[in-house]
Formats: structure tokens, C-alpha cells, sequence
């Protein structure tokens, strides 16, 4: 699950500094200078280079050069500071125009844009959006993201649901991935590897015959990925099978 959840703070204190209905982004405190936009900028790169758990508002204000107490001039907290970081990220996040092209060509591109911010921002990946930070960023993002199924025949709730279905496995395969890259990194061994290495363990005591259908299709996948696991095969499957689930509802 989770550990962290965008729309957890304040709602009227966000959506002001979201919107920037407020005197919150002007300069005060003992470095004058400083904004919100600087802050949000140095929680991304804390968060960027060591997750979500490294980010806190003590860290963020030794990064900017100023004592703790001053950050809150300008975000409440960690959890409005989140929806800030979420919403810049959806803001720089680059917009395909794919007008005109096959229905299964523009959302590959929008499957495509969510897959590289996560490779970007990997945190962004772990936290939940099921109440998302309702800022210009997400709303630009909705509205590009929208377009790609609009003129297809579908009601808008049909819409909003293939939308939401297909950016649901882009965060869930972006997990995965980084579950993946975490326990190479952790054991410093690739797939291939810990299998080669912990393969003739599962020998000794796995009972083929009680398992055939597990050892035979485990041992082809295993060959055909060099692991139980592969990012992208995982990918490029998994998005073919979400795109064939819509057809019948767009084609047909």
C-alpha cells in the first residue's frame, strides 16, 4: 500500500498555493529571494535522488540554505508540499499531439508520457492519487489525457473510466519496475543472476511431478526473460491487453 497519499493537508491552503491565490509565493523570511517554486523545485530533487522517505521538511531547508521554521512560510507541510511537487511534475510533463491518429496510437503515447514521468520522478510512482492534487498541472494533464479517447462514441463516464483503467497499469507496472531495480540493487545482482545462483537451491527440494504445469511454463518464461520478471516484457504486454480490452467498447 501506499505510504504516502496526494489531498492529505489542507484543501483551501493547497488549491491557494496551487493556484497561486496567495501572497505565499512572495519573498519573506531571512532569505529573501526564496519562493514556493524554489522550494517545490529542491523537494524534487531530494525526493528525485533518495524517495519519498528521505524527503522532509527538515531536508529541504538544508538544502535551501535556511532553518526549518521558514519553509513554513511558505508550504504548511510535507503533505501540501507533495501535492505541489505531484502537480509541477504533471506541468513539465511533455504532451504528444497526436490529433488525427489511430485511437490505439494516442493512447499508447498518453501510456507512454506517465511511463517516462516515472522514470523521472520514481516516487511518483508510490503515491496514491485516488484523491489527486486538483491543481493547473493535473488539469492541463487531464485535459491532453482526455482527447485521446474524445470522437470515439464513448459517454463520458465510459471516458473517464478507459482513462483511468489505462493510467492505473502505467502506475502499477512503474511499481513493479521499481520493485525490480530495488532488488537488484539491493542483492547487486541481476535476474539472470539470483536465478543461476538460487535455481539449483529450488532443485533440491521442489517435487517436479507434483508441480508440471509450474516447473514447465516457469522454466520457458524464465528462458524466453532471463528471470520470472521482466519490465518490459511486462509492459509492452500488459498495455497490448488493456488496448484490446477497449476495442470492443470503441471498435465495436
Amino acid at each position: 500500500m501506499p505510504t504516502e497519499r496526494t489531498s492529505a493537508g489542507d484543501p483551501a491552503r493547497t488549491l491557494q498555493l496551487l493556484w497561486q491565490d496567495s501572497p505565499a509565493d512572495r519573498p519573506k523570511g531571512p532569505r529573501r529571494g526564496l519562493t514556493v517554486a524554489a522550494v517545490v523545485t529542491a523537494a524534487t530533487g531530494v525526493a528525485d535522488a533518495e524517495g519519498l522517505d528521505a524527503l522532509t521538511m527538515r531536508r529541504v531547508a538544508k538544502d535551501l540554505g535556511v532553518v526549518p521554521m521558514t519553509l513554513y512560510t511558505y508550504v504548511p507541510g510535507k503533505a501540501e508540499l507533495l501535492d505541489l511537487m505531484l502537480d509541477a511534475a504533471y506541468r513539465r510533463m511533455p504532451r504528444a499531439d497526436t490529433a488525427g491518429a489511430p485511437w490505439r496510437d494516442r493512447l499508447t503515447a498518453v501510456a507512454e508520457e506517465n511511463r517516462a514521468l516515472y522514470a523521472r520522478h520514481p516516487w511518483a510512482a508510490a503515491v496514491s492519487t485516488a484523491r489527486p492534487p486538483l491543481g493547473p498541472g493535473l488539469m492541463a494533464k487531464y485535459e491532453h489525457e482526455l482527447a485521446a479517447l474524445d470522437g470515439l462514441g464513448l459517454d463520458d463516464v465510459t471516458l473517464d473510466a478507459c482513462l483511468t483503467h489505462l493510467l492505473t497499469f502505467v502506475q502499477a507496472w512503474a511499481r513493479a519496475a521499481a520493485d525490480a531495480r530495488a532488488a537488484e540493487q539491493d542483492s547487486a545482482m541481476d535476474d539472470r543472476q539470483w536465478w543461476e545462483a538460487n535455481g539449483p537451491l529450488l532443485a533440491r527440494v521442489l517435487d517436479e511431478e507434483a508441480y508440471p504445469l509450474a516447473v514447465r511454463v516457469g522454466a520457458a518464461a524464465g528462458a524466453a526473460h532471463g528471470g520470472a520478471y521482466d519490465p518490459e516484457h511486462a509492459y509492452t504486454f500488459g498495455l497490448g491487453r488493456v488496448l484490446d480490452g477497449f476495442a470492443p467498447l470503441i471498435d465495436g
